[in-house]
């Protein structure tokens, strides 16, 4: 068998921006902090009630020529102003809420909390590739625990 992922971020106010390009969305070797810079950048001026977003996986296993199992994952949040929060002018960008996660987690904001302020088990219970590797989980339990 062989499993393969792809994550990305979409954001409502964008079209759908950056989605299947968040990891390039700067070009190739864009810091994670140039990503969500620029995306922060594009979303100046849009209202809180507009911010909306959510964070997609993709997952596919391969089981056989003839056999694969395809699920997915959605996380639904909000963009935040800064990657301190929904507030201020003058933000020092590298000072951000929490110092876990990578890519879009300090301004991704789901249940309150940027996903960097959360625990690898927190974020595993509400994230969009914990919510697919749980489905791909139980499809492989039905398939093979009989």
């Amino acid at each position: 068998p062989a499993i393969a992922d792809d994550s990305g971020l979409s954001v409502d106010a964008l079209d759908g921006r950056p989605g299947v390009y968040s990891a390039r969305y700067c070009g190739e070797n864009a810091t994670d902090e140039e990503k969500y810079t620029k995306l922060l950048e594009e979303m100046q001026g849009v209202p809180d009630e507009k911010r909306t977003a959510h964070f997609t996986s993709a997952i596919c296993c391969i089981l056989s020529d003839k056999e694969k199992i395809e699920v997915d994952g959605i996380c639904n949040g909000t963009i935040s102003h800064t990657p301190n929060g929904n507030g201020g002018e003058g933000v020092v960008l590298t000072e951000y809420r929490g110092a876990g996660g990578f890519g879009y987690d300090p301004i991704f904001d789901c249940n309150g909390k940027s996903f960097a302020e959360l625990t690898a088990e927190e974020k595993d219970k509400i994230s969009h590739r914990g919510i697919a590797l749980r489905k791909l989980q139980a499809e492989l339990k039905n398939r093979f625990d009989k």
